[in-house]
């Protein structure tokens, strides 16, 4: 992959897709500068050989329309601090005044658009509107792997544009941690699959079954695996139409020689509140009126023993309804396993979206190998496609 460890930046202008889509709180600041700090290393590189830097991004789903809770000048501030350079914002993207600003950036500074997704031909991937951004630098670097699967036009279709394009070192780092897995992973290799539904994960399962030698499915997802075998699963969350599909996946992953592992016990609770009254109970033997929201104990116990032998892990999806106190345990214990597991010298990788937020509850972020930045694109990449955003830099 060619990076931006390859150019020497003097006297140019690197106009950098990043992934700034931050969360706000209702006082419009940031609550969670991570995606941020992720792409400082690029930022410094290029200001540090001497250049100068125009940075966009999207902020939250504004659908073509100017809202000023979705404005990057929210981000201003904290971008110089964090940065310590001088930085500028153009109050749009694509006007005369943007253009005018980029155009007369001193080397050393930081220039931020506003909001790409506030111009609809962001997302439907315009040319023209691609071609007019494009203006804004010498060398185009894309270090938004969160957004690398969208076929967007600061993803894939403003690349065409320059001679002189590369990844930012936080889009070559989320690549190669994720190679490591599907290229060449050491084994026992174990993936970590859960979330509500079985319809948002079938591809991954299925490619894994090319891949790992253990999935172990936790989550909503695993009680319509459960009902798949014939088990009782009360008011536990369930997809009527994916029970073939759960069928399917148990019997290729039975012919593979994959083994498959779903919670032989849950924690349930009478309805979907923290407050509910719950108790422990086997996963394919819960009662009418009651619905899991966990795993139990010994599901925990068979999980974790599965890891601590693993050599290479991902993790995408938590155990349960972690964001509840009454039924963060299963969420916590895994994060615990995976932790001990990559300390005793498994690879782990945390694959993003609510996986990297429990990572982060429970505090053990710096215990596992390395936490995604990208929940949709590294899913798609396990999925098996091409990213856009990657292909347009490989050419």
């Amino acid at each position: 992959m060619k990076t931006v460890e390859s150019i020497n930046f003097k006297d140019k202008k690197a106009l950098i897709r990043v992934d700034f889509n931050v969360p706000l709180n209702d006082h419009l600041e940031i609550t969670d500068d991570s995606r941020m700090m992720a792409a400082l290393p690029t930022i410094e590189k290029i200001l540090n050989d001497g250049g100068a830097v125009v940075l966009i991004s999207h902020l939250g789903r504004p659908k073509g329309e100017h809202a000023d809770r979705f404005s990057m000048k929210h981000l201003v501030e904290h971008l110089s601090k964090i940065t310590k350079r001088t930085v500028h914002f153009a109050p749009d993207c694509i006007d005369d005044n943007a253009m005018s600003i980029s155009s007369t950036l001193p080397m050393g500074d930081i220039l931020l658009l506003e909001n790409l997704r506030f111009h609809s031909e962001e997302t439907s991937g315009d040319v023209a509107f691609a071609k007019r951004l494009a203006e804004h630098g010498d060398v185009y670097v894309n270090d938004a792997f969160g957004t690398a699967h969208r076929a967007h036009a600061s993803t894939s279709v403003i690349a065409q544009f320059f001679d002189e394009k590369c990844f930012g070192y936080l889009m070559a780092k989320e690549v190669e941690n994720a190679q490591k897995l599907m290229k060449n992973p050491e084994r026992p290799f174990t993936a970590i699959v859960g979330g509500a539904k079985v319809s948002d994960k079938i591809l991954i399962i299925q490619n894994l079954l090319n891949i790992a030698d253990h999935i172990i499915i936790g989550g909503g997802m695993a009680y319509t695996f459960k009902k798949a075998m014939g088990g009782d699963i009360g008011n536990s969350l369930f997809e009527e139409e994916r029970v073939d599909t759960c069928k399917e996946i148990l019997a290729e992953a039975d012919k593979r020689g994959v083994q498959i592992h779903l919670p032989v016990d849950s924690v349930v609770a009478d309805q979907f509140s923290n407050d509910a009254s719950s108790s422990t109970s086997d996963s394919d033997q819960i009662g009418a009126g009651w619905m899991g929201l966990d795993i139990g104990p010994r599901a925990i116990e068979e999980f974790s023993e599965v890891l601590n032998a693993s050599k290479t892990i991902l993790w995408n999806g938590p155990m349960g309804v972690f964001e509840m106190s009454s039924f963060e345990n299963g969420t916590k214990s895994i994060a615990q396993a995976v932790a001990n597991a990559t300390k005793a010298g498994a690879f782990s990788l945390i694959g993003g979206g609510d996986s990297s937020a429990a990572v982060k509850k429970f505090g053990y972020t710096n215990s596992v190998s390395y936490v995604s930045t990208g929940g949709g694109a590294l899913l798609e990449y396990f999925e098996g496609k091409i990213l856009p955003g990657i292909a347009a830099i490989e050419g």
